[in-house]
């Protein structure tokens, strides 16, 4: 009897057990597998544009400020306006200066007198030596009066070439071509000496600056790729993203990095016929690189451990493994593969994050030449 209850608890036992596991296994989800944006690699001829944030400065760029002192009595040109140069801009009160050169010319005239008189006096002096009416010390000291006499002749001439400049600089005059900028002061204002007066731009030709990364430049250099040789077209993106109609060179850079920000700034030259650019304006350097039979990949394909770059390369059974590869360089945001990848292979696009190595993905394959005409 004891042996029957046995065999009965273990079967039900049994039963139970059978029953959990079905349970455990009904609540257990199967695991899915994910879908993830996969490109194939091409070896290609291709270009790659690069864009700089860029200050557009004109090429001249200058501060018309008074040099004397006066009320402003005249103002002849407006705002906006182009000018010539040597046109007249401005008048600053010119009657205590007229004064100042009429008394300089006095001065010249009363100097030139004297030293008249000194020079008579002199040959009055000769002609008593000569007869030894006076001694020779008569003749030092009339050659002496002569020679004080001319000097203030000369001093009194520079008086007059100062009153003139003076006088001179109560008419502003444009010193270049150029488009005239704001005038903040208005007739009968009062004028100092370095007082601005407005600033003139000439906007035939503009200059767009724009700064490239240390790392990035000492890059280039051994590269060999020379992206910032001079005279390399450039072109320029607006602010309002549109692309300026005409191509502009780079023409120089500055010899130093900068301390706060360890860039080197470069400087392109764009043609400005409709005076579309203007001084101040902001904008982006394009700066197109030209790469031959080369195997590109996105930035955003790649993980960077340790100095070294990794990938995904999705297998024939659609798993993946991570594999190594030697950059060449980085342009924009690619990069050029030297060794590592060749063309054919199969890498995952994005998302590299959240996979590991040996998991099995859903390939859904991306066309790359979509990714670079996106850029």
């Amino acid at each position: 009897m004891k042996i029957k209850w046995s065999c009965a608890f273990l079967l039900a036992a049994s039963l139970v057990g059978c029953a959990s596991k079905e349970e455990e296994n009904k609540d257990t989800p199967v695991k899915e597998i994910t879908e993830v944006p996969v490109i194939q690699l091409e070896q290609r001829d291709t270009s790659l544009s690069q864009y700089y944030v860029a200050d557009i400065q004109a090429v001249k760029n200058v501060e018309i400020r008074a040099r004397v002192q006066g009320y402003l009595e005249k103002i002849y040109v407006d705002e906006g306006r182009r000018v010539t140069k040597g046109q007249l801009l401005f008048k600053i009160s010119s009657n205590e200066f007229l004064i100042d050169l009429n008394k300089a010319k006095a001065d010249v005239a009363s100097a030139r007198a004297a030293a008249k008189i000194a020079e008579l006096e002199l040959e009055r002096i000769k002609t008593l030596v000569d007869k030894k009416v006076i001694s020779k010390t008569e003749l030092d000291l009339g050659k002496a009066r002569l020679s004080d006499a001319r000097a203030k002749v000369d001093a009194a001439s520079a008086a007059v070439d100062d009153a003139n400049t003076r006088l001179n600089y109560t008419a502003v005059r444009s010193p270049f071509t150029g488009v005239i900028d704001r005038i903040p002061l208005k007739m009968g204002s009062l004028v100092d000496d370095g007082t601005l007066l407005t600033t003139i731009s000439d906007n035939d030709e503009m200059y767009a600056y724009f700064n490239v990364s240390e790392n990035e430049y000492l890059q280039n250099k051994k590269t060999g790729n020379d992206k910032f040789r001079e005279d390399k077209p450039a072109g320029l993106i607006l602010s309002d993203g549109t692309k300026y109609r005409l191509e502009g060179k780079i023409e120089t850079h500055e010899a130093e990095f900068s301390d706060n920000t360890g860039s080197l700034a470069f400087r392109a030259k764009f043609p400005n016929p409709g005076y579309m650019l203007k001084h101040g304006a902001s904008g982006k350097v394009q700066l197109v690189t030209k790469l031959a039979n080369t195997v590109l990949v996105p930035q955003k394909s790649v993980l960077e451990i340790q100095d070294k770059s990794f990938v995904f390369v999705v297998a024939p059974n659609n798993t993946v493994k991570m594999q190594s590869f030697v950059p060449h360089f980085r342009i924009s945001e690619y990069y050029v593969v030297k060794s590592g990848l060749q063309e054919g292979d199969k890498i995952v696009y994005e998302g590299v994050q959240n996979i590991r190595d040996g998991a099995q993905i859903k390939p859904r394959f991306t066309i790359a030449d979509s990714l670079i005409a996106e850029k």
